[in-house]
C-alpha cells in the first residue's frame, strides 16, 4: 500500500481558537473544549484519542457542522464555514441504519436527499455496496445483518456520496474483535485509492493499538476542559505490522501520554472546601467484579505493580484495565504514582477482610462521593423510592457530558454491592435495602 502524503500548506479543514461550552440550566455553562487549534490536511488519516469526557467526538461534530462552537472560528480550504459540510459523510458508532429499510434502500435515501436522478442514485448505490463488500445483500433487513455487515452498510452510504473527508466515530467499538481487524484494514484500503474519495479521515477512537494502526498523526487528548496534551507524528511505513518492535514501542508511548494525562500523581489539593463539596465526579464504568479482582491480584503482587504488566498478566485491554483503575482510585483503594498500581493501606485492608467487612469499607468510600450522597439524599426525599427516570433525569443535568444511562448503571452496579440502596429492576425504581 502506499503512503499518502500531506504538506503543511494543503489543509481541507481548520479550527482555530475553538471552545465550546453547553448550557446545564444552571446559569453556569459547563465548558467542554478550550483553545482547539487543528488541521486536516489533503490526504492525511488523523485520529484523536484520550480519555472520556475530553470531547472527541464534540471536535467531529464541529468539524462536520453538526454543532457550532461557542468561540473560534472553522475554516474549508482557508475559507470560513459555517453550519453542515457539504462534502463530508460520517460513519457512526451505532450503524443508525434504518430499520424498516433493505441495505439498497439505506444507501438510496442518504442520495435522493441529495437530489440525485434516479440513474444516477443506482449507480452510485451499486458501487458503494461493492465497495464495502455487500454484493448479494441489497435486500437484506438491519435485522439480518450482523455487527460487521451493519457498519458496513454505515460505511456505504457515507462513501456514496463521494465525500472530500469522512468522519468516523469510534466506528469499530460495536463490533467483534476480528471483524474490526478486517473493517480496519478494508477501509484503508479504501481510503489509499488516489482515483476517488474521501481524499482524507478524522477517526474518533479509545483504542490505541488502533490510532497507531490507522493514523498518519495521532491527536492526544486531556479532560476537564478538552486541550489538545500533544500531536503525536506516525511514521511507520504501511502495511503496518501490529507485532514489530517499532509499532509496540509506539503504542508504548502513546500509552505513557495518556496515562500521564488519566492518572496523574496526586497532589494535594488547594480547592477551597465550599467549591469542592460542589463537584460531581464522573464515574468510570468499572465493574465492581473487575475492582476486585484487581485488588486480588496486586495483594498477591506484594501491593504494587507497573501498570503495562498488569495488562500484560491479566490479558485485559489497556483501556478496561485504565478505568478498573481509575475506579479504585476514585475509592481512594489504590494509588497511581507515576506508570505503578500501588494498594493503599485502605486497599490492603479491604482486600484481606471478609465480605462484611468489605461492604462497610465500600460503603463509607461510596459515600465519599458527591454523586451517591445526592443519590441518598434524592431518596429521602422521595421517602425511601426514587425511580430511574429521576435518577437519569438528574445525572443528565448534574454531568451533561456523561452517558447518562451507563453512569445510572455503575451507580447501581457500586451501591448495591456497599448495600447504599436496593434496584428493582421490576418496578424500575431504588428503594433503601
Amino acid at each position: 500500500m502506499d503512503v499518502k502524503t500531506a504538506t503543511a500548506d494543503n489543509n481541507i479543514l481548520e479550527l482555530k481558537g475553538i471552545q465550546k461550552s453547553f448550557d446545564r440550566g444552571t446559569g453556569k455553562p459547563l465548558r467542554v473544549l478550550e483553545d482547539i487549534n487543528l488541521s486536516i490536511k489533503r490526504d492525511e488519516f488523523v485520529c484523536l484519542i484520550g480519555p472520556s469526557g475530553c470531547g472527541k467526538s464534540t471536535i467531529m461534530r464541529i468539524f462536520a457542522g453538526l454543532i457550532a462552537p461557542t468561540k473560534g472560528q472553522v475554516f474549508y480550504h482557508s475559507q470560513p464555514q459555517e453550519g453542515l459540510l457539504d462534502n463530508a459523510a460520517v460513519v457512526f458508532q451505532a450503524f443508525a441504519l434504518y430499520p424498516w429499510m433493505t441495505v439498497e434502500a439505506n444507501v438510496e435515501n442518504v442520495l435522493r436527499a441529495k437530489g440525485l436522478s434516479k440513474d444516477e442514485i443506482k449507480e452510485k448505490t451499486n458501487a458503494a455496496i461493492q465497495m464495502v463488500g455487500l454484493e448479494g445483500f441489497e435486500e437484506a433487513y438491519p435485522r439480518e445483518l450482523s455487527g460487521g455487515m451493519k457498519q458496513r452498510v454505515g460505511m456505504a452510504r457515507a462513501l456514496s456520496v463521494d465525500p472530500e473527508i469522512l468522519f468516523m466515530d469510534e466506528p469499530f467499538s460495536s463490533v467483534d474483535a476480528l471483524t474490526a481487524e478486517g473493517l480496519r484494514a478494508e477501509v484503508l484500503d479504501i481510503w489509499d485509492d488516489r482515483e476517488r474519495n474521501p481524499s482524507s479521515i478524522l477517526m474518533v477512537s479509545h483504542d490505541i493499538p488502533e490510532v497507531v494502526y490507522m493514523a498518519d498523526r495521532i491527536v492526544v487528548l486531556s479532560a476537564n476542559p478538552g486541550r489538545i496534551r500533544t500531536i503525536v507524528d506516525n511514521p511507520l511505513p504501511r502495511p503496518r505490522n501490529m507485532r514489530s518492535p517499532e509499532f509496540l514501542r509506539l503504542v508504548d508511548q502513546i500509552h505513557d501520554i495518556i496515562t500521564s494525562t488519566e492518572l496523574p500523581d496526586i497532589q494535594v489539593s488547594t480547592i477551597e472546601p465550599s467549591v469542592e463539596a460542589d463537584i460531581v465526579e464522573p464515574l468510570p464504568s468499572a465493574q465492581y467484579a473487575d475492582m476486585l479482582g484487581l485488588l486480588e491480584f496486586l495483594d498477591a503482587q506484594s501491593g504494587t505493580c507497573d501498570l503495562f504488566q498488569v495488562v500484560a498478566h491479566t490479558h485485559v485491554p489497556f483501556e478496561k484495565v485504565l478505568t478498573t483503575v481509575k475506579g479504585l482510585e476514585m475509592l481512594e483503594l489504590v494509588d497511581t504514582p507515576k506508570r505503578s498500581v500501588v494498594l493503599t493501606p485502605l486497599g490492603r485492608e479491604f482486600v484481606q477482610s471478609g465480605m462484611d467487612e468489605r461492604k462497610l469499607i465500600w460503603r463509607k468510600q461510596l459515600l465519599d462521593l458527591k454523586l451517591f450522597r445526592v443519590v441518598r439524599e434524592l431518596l429521602e426525599l422521595r421517602e425511601g423510592e426514587l425511580s430511574r427516570e429521576e435518577l437519569i433525569q438528574e445525572i443528565a443535568g448534574r454531568l451533561p457530558m456523561e452517558d447518562p444511562e451507563f453512569t445510572f448503571e455503575t451507580i447501581v452496579a457500586w451501591g448495591r454491592f456497599g448495600e447504599l440502596f436496593a434496584y428493582r429492576k421490576d418496578r424500575g425504581v431504588l428503594t433503601f435495602e
